[in-house]
């Protein structure tokens, strides 16, 4: 078969939602990989935090929703807010009281209120994608032993890839978008006004643009693309590539754009939807 190029977005669909990847996941790609097919991640997480993830050995990675493409080692995009954003941002989260964390490849930065927000919301996260409470105190542990605190004062840098702020409600989500008119603003955690974060990164930065630079680098052909997701930031990629997989856990709206629906993450499903669609056979390199 031609060699395919895989796009795996990660928080549910190669690693569960309290950031385990299932054995059946790893071997997948380790497969796909030895038969000659290239497998990136395209994840909203920044180098930062996938550096912390126990992820099997990839060809790159489109990090923070499309900024940074990484191949190989080799930079081949990255787009960060200006200093001067990410200080209006900032101070635009601290006038409405919001905890906030910079998310950039040098580390995860939060503000004093993200500290005092952080454990309930990431809490309220993990068991909205069915984690029990014990497990759910655990993702909200981890998530929050990534973050560097920094007093407001050094929140000026410029290696920010995007910024997330907790939603006090859904309107904060919609005033961010008018507030910032030249920036990409999303939501994630949950559906519509279920959300409970806000993000805001460089304007016309998505995973499909990211996808697109990196197949002009890579000079492969779009219709030899597969895309997996499970959520609404991932629809994007669907639009793009010549396949598109949504996962078993995934919302109503990505199975619905999907070609093909597998099994819950923790049921195998990146190892069946590779099984399914022959990525364990040889490339024709």
């Amino acid at each position: 078969m031609k060699r395919k190029t895989v796009f795996l977005d990660v928080d549910g669909t190669l690693i569960d939602y309290e950031a385990r990847c299932p054995d059946s996941a790893r071997e997948a790609v380790n497969k796909a990989r030895q038969a000659g097919h290239k497998v990136y991640i395209c994840t909203g997480c920044s180098k930062a935090e996938i550096l912390k993830r126990n992820l099997p050995r990839l060809d790159g990675m489109i990090g923070g929703n499309g900024c940074y493409v990484e191949d190989d080692g080799e930079v081949i995009l990255h787009q960060s807010l200006s200093r001067e954003q990410t200080r209006s941002i900032a101070d635009w989260c601290r006038e409405r009281n919001l905890g906030f964390y910079l998310e950039s490849n040098a580390g995860i930065f939060c503000n004093d209120r993200f500290l005092e927000q952080g454990e309930e919301v990431m809490i309220r996260y993990a068991l909205g994608k069915g984690a029990d409470q014990s497990a759910a105190a655990d993702v909200s542990t981890q998530f929050l032993a990534q973050m560097i605190h920094v007093p407001y004062e050094e929140m000026d840098r410029d290696d920010v890839n995007k910024i997330s702020f907790v939603l006090s409600d859904y309107q904060d989500h919609l005033d961010s978008a008018r507030a910032f008119p030249d920036l990409e603003a999303n939501t994630w955690g949950g559906k519509g006004e279920h959300a409970l974060f806000g993000d805001l990164g460089p304007a016309g930065i998505t995973k499909k643009s990211a996808i697109q630079a990196l197949l002009r680098h890579l000079q492969a052909d779009q219709a030899d693309t597969i895309a997996f997701g499970d959520a609404k930031i991932d629809l994007s990629m669907f639009e793009l590539c010549g396949f598109s997989v949504a996962m078993g856990n995934g919302g109503p709206e990505i199975k619905e754009a999907a070609d093909y629906v597998t099994a819950d993450v923790n049921d195998d499903g990146l190892y069946k939807a590779f099984e399914h669609l022959g990525l364990f056979e040889p490339a024709d390199l």
